[in-house]
């Protein structure tokens, strides 16, 4: 029997569909009792939300490899050694996995972001910070002790100077995004004594690997979910490429601009010039003309540290000699 339907056939078959004899698939599909395709599903952890998307993650994780870098200019600077700083991971956990996966003692920093409320963390491995503190102290030695004990005073007070420079590159990278000043409101050395949000609650953790010489250690800024909720808007991996362009263009410039606009230059006016003997140059004196071949209206050349820059003509402005610029002057032009 043949497959194809002869123009008869095919003429009964619409007939039948127009007249409701016949049902189609889309009506079968959409019949009570039909059986629905399957869905995709996808299994959700309850225990461990996402509330910060994928986007969001890429653009925190571009700021925090800007801080790495700035922070770790700052530090090799400060050191007089190189520093490596690199963001190793980004990921989201909530507080209590957070805080279970530092060692104790630690240092333990509590930060302030106004206007932002709530609190963020900032700690430092031992591991990382007595090498810091040796480096400091005139120390040279990769194969020094780490010892498990909080940080004494003095060691506290040399840390809070590393402590401060991250802050200000923090501050500087974040107030792209938002306007934020971070501060350092608590120091503790036992992470477990100390709980800014519930055991439960979901926060982004940063995990950034600091090499020195031959030591390696790590340093983890905790953000909470409730903190940068209010922002969470303007974390966009678009708008993060498009400020690092920018910065390299537009806010150098801009800056460079700015630094610039208070420097003082020397500004010159040369009226002629002409060439004389030393026997007229001698015998000078007041009341004697000097003749140029200048004529009485030309231009004259406007000099700015040396340079000929401008062709203006001399005049007075409020019972002053002035100078109105005309023109851009050639370089090898004339005076």
């Amino acid at each position: 029997m043949a497959d194809v339907l002869d123009q008869s056939e095919v003429d009964a078959l619409l007939a039948a569909v127009d007249e409701g004899r016949v049902e189609t698939i889309e009506e079968r599909r959409t019949a009570p009792g039909a059986a629905h395709p399957a869905k995709e599903v996808h299994s959700y952890d309850f225990k461990r939300p996402e509330r910060v998307t994928k986007e969001q993650m890429r653009s925190l994780e571009g700021i925090h490899e800007a801080f790495a870098r700035s922070f770790g200019a700052s530090l090799s600077a400060y050191l007089r050694t190189i520093v490596e700083i690199r963001v190793a991971t980004i990921e989201q956990l909530t507080y209590s996995e957070f805080i279970h996966s530092l060692p104790n003692p630690t240092n333990f920093n509590l930060l302030t972001a106004e206007p932002l409320e709530g609190q963020m963390c900032l700690e430092i491995s031992p591991l990382i910070i007595y090498p810091i503190l040796d480096r400091l102290l005139g120390g040279g030695s990769s194969d020094m002790f780490i010892p498990q004990r909080p940080l004494t005073l003095i060691e506290l007070r040399l840390v809070s100077r590393i402590t401060q420079r991250a802050l200000q590159c923090l501050t500087e990278v974040w107030c792209e995004m938002v306007e934020v000043k971070f501060a350092i409101s608590e120091v503790e050395s036992n992470p477990h004594l100390v709980q800014i949000v519930a055991p439960n609650e979901v926060v982004v953790v940063v995990g950034l690997e600091i090499k020195l010489g031959g030591r390696a250690g790590t340093m983890s800024l905790c953000i909470p979910f409730t903190v940068i909720e209010p922002v969470m808007n303007k974390l966009v991996s678009q708008g993060w490429l498009a400020y690092q362009r920018r910065s390299a263009a537009e806010s150098k410039q801009e800056e460079l601009a700015r630094c610039i606009g208070a420097t003082q230059v020397d500004l010159r006016v040369f009226l002629a010039e002409t060439e004389i003997t030393v026997h007229e140059l001698l015998t000078l004196q007041p009341g004697d003309i000097i003749q140029t071949t200048k004529p009485a209206n030309g231009e004259h050349i406007v000099q700015v540290q040396g340079e000929s820059k401008f062709a203006g003509r001399i005049g007075r402005h409020k019972d002053q000699l002035a100078i109105k610029i005309t023109r851009r002057a050639e370089v090898e032009e004339s005076l």
